[in-house]
């Protein structure tokens, strides 16, 4: 695959763990998102809001899906830079999240990653095995070098399923986050194509 090729992510994968598959979004999809991402630990720990009342208000705004969501989700599939999938729980089957790579720079061979889990899916280590099989199918089908998040430092659980995946630790991105009256650093971790496939 090209350097330059701003297409790595055209195709999109259906991946099978033994606890969840990743699938592309499909029709029917955005309500139980809208939930998801109205939750208020999902609204906290990912830095959409800037304090736990907000969070509760949101929660009881936009647990309905708006026009702006409904087209979100309806056009994730035709995107060519970016992947956006669907996680859901092999032993439910139902729709408990969403795995991201995007902020694609096909320059420097770098992406960024990002998960977020429903209160249906927390707590079973599916965060864990739903990050290892994107970033997986990612090292194997495009030439990208690094995949780059951040997790704020209120997340301890997070920064632990992101190390269980392998990701390091790189820097601190100090007072990155407002949140309720104080500021919540941002951890900066990555993963490199060598650590994953070796060589």
């Amino acid at each position: 695959m090209s350097d330059t090729d701003a297409g790595w992510f055209a195709e999109k994968p259906t991946l099978v763990g033994s606890a969840v598959v990743l699938r592309p979004f499909a029709d029917g999809d955005v309500g139980t998102m809208a939930r998801v991402l109205a939750d208020p630990e999902v609204l906290r720990l990912t830095g959409s809001v800037n304090g736990d009342a907000e969070a509760e208000e949101s929660e009881a705004a936009s647990a309905v899906p708006d026009e702006r969501l409904r087209e979100w989700y309806a056009t994730r599939n035709d995107q060519t830079d970016r992947l956006d999938l669907a996680i859901v729980d092999q032993g439910t089957g139902k729709l408990v999240g969403e795995v991201v790579i995007n902020e694609v720079d096909t320059s420097n061979r770098s992406a960024n990653f990002r998960i977020l889990i429903g209160p249906d899916g927390r707590n079973r280590g599916l965060g864990t095995e739903a990050t290892r099989l994107i970033v997986d199918h990612c090292f194997r089908t495009t030439v990208l070098n690094r995949i780059e998040l951040c997790v704020y430092a209120f997340n301890p659980r997070a920064q632990h399923t992101y190390e269980k995946a392998g990701f390091s630790v790189e820097g601190v991105q100090r007072e990155a986050l407002r949140y309720d009256g104080g500021y919540i650093d941002a951890i900066v971790m990555s993963r490199l194509r060598s650590e994953h496939l070796g060589g």
